[in-house]
């Protein structure tokens, strides 16, 4: 089963970005960063200009931050590369005609979609300041 790392990966671009004001910012250079493809890096890099934000010209491979690091939630990113997306799915395939897949399945709904309002709801206070600044002190070892 595959998992998304969209938001891990757009993290990463918008820290990488903040991180190298003067360094090689092309899609290849975070792609190896990444340990991914180009292809990747600029696929993500359109949804975060999409959303607002990330700010860049065509051509030119000095990509910015639209916003400030302070204003940029983990929501804002999350919404930006998985959209709509529920962190947790149910299985679909169970037996229509089994009182208990039908029922379980419909059960776990009401859980999936408390769990993902609080999820949402932290997500919505946590900054990429905050990401970059736990990034310092792993850095420095603290």
């Amino acid at each position: 089963m595959k998992y998304s790392t969209k938001v891990s990966d757009a993290v990463h671009i918008l820290a990488f970005i903040q991180l190298n004001p003067t360094g090689s910012l092309s899609s290849d250079s975070i792609a190896k960063s990444m340990h991914t493809n180009p292809g990747c890096v600029r696929q993500l890099m359109s949804a975060l200009r999409k959303a607002g934000l990330l700010s860049s010209i065509k051509g030119h491979p000095r990509p910015s931050l639209a916003k400030e690091p302070s204003s940029t939630t983990l929501l804002d990113v999350y919404k930006a590369v998985e959209g709509d997306k529920p962190l947790l799915h149910l299985d679909t395939h169970t037996n229509p005609e089994c009182g208990v897949g039908v029922h379980i399945q419909l059960s776990l709904q009401d859980y999936f979609d408390q769990i993902q309002k609080t999820a949402e709801e932290e997500m919505r206070h946590i900054t990429l300041q905050d990401i970059l600044d736990r990034y310092q002190e792993k850095i420095s070892g603290k």
